[in-house]
């Protein structure tokens, strides 16, 4: 508010100056001269100035030099100029091993007001940027000015925002366990997985106000492995890793922690495994009617895959699915493999299979045992008829493939996953085999089955 009223007084103050300038001194100086110049002719002077003629070219006279001096002025201040410098950096003077300082700005914009070249000497001149100093001040909240160090007197500076509102409290310290967290794991070679992290340090201090502290549930070593340089298996060093405290529903928390970055050995491995590849129709597709697929083969009969030991240790084929449907000829595919879930890469992406198609036969194959699957826990379930037992399965393929059927690769089942309570229920039967290359097909399509509690 100071400011505001000593400005306008200094523009009131400049008004007067700039009239008394440019229209009273330059007039009275102009009589002054035209006086002592025909002082000795003063009744003829009179009556000169008294003439129409004369009062007109002294009233052009005075309106020519009030012009001139106010259209030099007004250029003057039209040439005034304001530039915003945005971003400039906030440096709070405290005492920072003691306080801890909340509401502090990051950067405050500076505006510079003057004419052109003094603005860019201005922006020339060396300066030590924006400062708030809080040394003076006790735990508590408080109004404080920022301040610009530029002393360049031929402009004019306001910071934007001029004032800001700050909280100050005591600064307090703790500990926590550190963890870590893996980033960009994308970028690690597929082949290569991470078996261990190590680090430097287990344990960590931490210090803020003791609000914030007891916010902090943890905090974590950021191991980003962009930072590795052509990393193969075996045991890797990573410096400096940042770490990064958060509250218990992962927001990240500020406060200071001490040391703040750790070191990390990351331990790498390869581990793979060669399984054979099974080429099947996609399920829902056949061969156009009459015709039956008598070999699906694959340009490469085994992939190695990489993962997880874990993992692809209980992986025992990769399968490979082909759209038969409609097929009357031998045909070419070229099939994308898909990666399982937990295996990372495959040694081979895509495959051809040749597809053998000839004509269709069938055969029937009685007494194929009818089991139920995924039944609810304490229930039981039989069969109302005795025929329902057993079902006879139709058995198409090539003549080659029925030649070699086994009886005993033929399944049965019916699924009872959604009749979760007692009562007389008609299920669907339905048949699997083994031989991918043959369809079956149930004489029995549907059995009616009794659901008890146990």
């Amino acid at each position: 508010m100071k400011k505001l009223i000593k400005k306008i007084c200094l523009l009131i103050g400049k008004i007067i100056l700039f009239f008394d300038k440019i229209l009273i001194t330059p007039i009275m100086k102009f009589v002054l001269k035209i006086t002592d110049l025909f002082k000795n002719n003063g009744k003829k002077v009179e009556n000169f100035l008294t003439t129409k003629k004369a009062l007109l070219i002294v009233s052009l006279l005075i309106a020519f030099l009030a012009f001139y001096k106010l259209d030099k002025d007004s250029s003057i201040m039209m040439n005034n100029y304001a530039e915003r410098l945005y971003g400039e950096p906030v440096t709070a003077i405290y005492n920072e091993e003691a306080y801890v300082v909340e509401g502090l700005p990051k950067t405050a914009d500076v505006v510079i007001i003057g004419n052109k070249s003094n603005i860019y000497l201005a922006k020339q001149y060396p300066t030590k940027g924006i400062s708030i100093d809080l040394r003076e001040l006790s735990v508590g909240t408080h109004k404080v000015q920022l301040k610009y160090s530029q002393s360049f007197s031929f402009v004019d500076y306001t910071i934007d925002p001029s004032y800001v509102t700050v909280v100050i409290y005591d600064k307090v310290s703790g500990t926590r366990e550190v963890d870590y967290e893996i980033l960009h794991r994308e970028s690690l070679d597929s082949k290569l997985d991470i078996t261990n992290v190590t680090l430097s340090k287990s344990e960590i201090t931490i210090k803020g106000n003791e609000k914030t502290l007891s916010r902090v549930g943890y905090v974590k070593a950021m191991i980003d492995l962009n930072n590795l340089v052509n990393p193969t298996a075996g045991t890797v060093s990573l410096k400096n890793c940042n770490l990064v405290a958060y509250d218990d529903s992962g927001k990240v928390v500020d406060v200071e922690i001490l040391p703040n970055t750790v070191d990390a050995e990351v331990v790498l491995s390869s581990s793979s495994k060669t399984v054979p590849i099974k080429v099947m129709p996609e399920d829902g597709t056949s061969p156009a009617l009459g015709y039956a697929i008598e070999a699906l083969t694959p340009s490469s009969n085994s992939i190695e895959i990489f993962g997880n030991e874990d993992v692809i240790e209980k992986i025992e084929y990769i399968p490979v699915y082909v759209d038969v449907n409609g097929v009357s000829e031998n045909k070419t595919f070229t099939v994308n493999i898909k990666k399982p879930n937990g295996v990372r890469d495959l040694s081979i992406k895509t495959i051809n299979v040749n597809l053998t198609v000839t004509k269709e036969n069938q055969v029937e194959v009685p007494d194929i045992r009818i089991i139920h699957e995924n039944l609810e826990n304490g229930l039981t379930v039989m069969t109302m008829n005795e025929n329902d037992v057993k079902t006879s399965v139709i058995v198409k393929g090539s003549e080659e493939s029925l030649k070699n059927l086994d009886s005993s690769k033929i399944y049965a089942t019916i699924d009872l996953a959604d009749y979760k309570s007692p009562g007389e229920y008609e299920v669907e039967v339905k048949v699997t085999g083994e031989d991918v290359k043959l369809r079956y097909e149930p004489k029995t399509t549907k059995v009616k089955v009794i659901i008890n509690k146990k």
